[in-house]
């Protein structure tokens, strides 16, 4: 069901605005002298208004990334601003021993989207949408 009231959804649903990260550790032992900026930002990240979730994911041999989803692009923003966040990525940038390669991508939601049965706030229907949201060059999508 086509809605633009995700009121009911779980809080992980509620992120319009998403960061996705990641940074190639130069080994283990960065890991280990990541540990204290890592803390004092996952602390202000979870304090921050308009923050949702995140998580952290790992692609061998080194690499660790994070997805944190937020209300709105600003409480990202602010986020991005924040002393902790800073002191993290100043320490990265100035230890070519620690990391030689990261990436950030931000991605912000669309008005609408997509919820079904208990997740749905304008009732608890649980159906199809009768047809697929429209693609580049279709005025309106085909029948589902």
């Amino acid at each position: 069901m086509r809605t633009r009231d995700f009121s009911m959804a779980p809080i992980y649903a509620h992120g319009e605005a998403m960061f996705v990260g990641a940074t190639k550790y130069r080994s283990p032992l960065s890991w280990l002298r990541l540990t204290r900026y890592w803390r004092a930002m996952v602390k202000d990240l979870k304090n921050q208004e308009g923050y949702c979730w995140h998580r952290v994911y790992y692609f061998p041999p080194f690499t660790l990334g994070t997805i944190a989803a937020f209300t709105s692009k600003d409480s990202l923003l602010h986020f991005a601003r924040s002393k902790s966040h800073h002191n993290l990525i100043h320490w990265l940038i100035s230890h070519k021993s620690v990391a030689n390669a990261g990436f950030i991508r931000l991605y912000f939601a669309e008005e609408s989207g997509y919820t079904n049965g208990i997740w749905r706030a304008e009732d608890q229907a649980y159906s199809h949408i009768k047809n697929f949201t429209p693609i580049e060059n279709e005025t309106s999508g085909p029948a589902v």
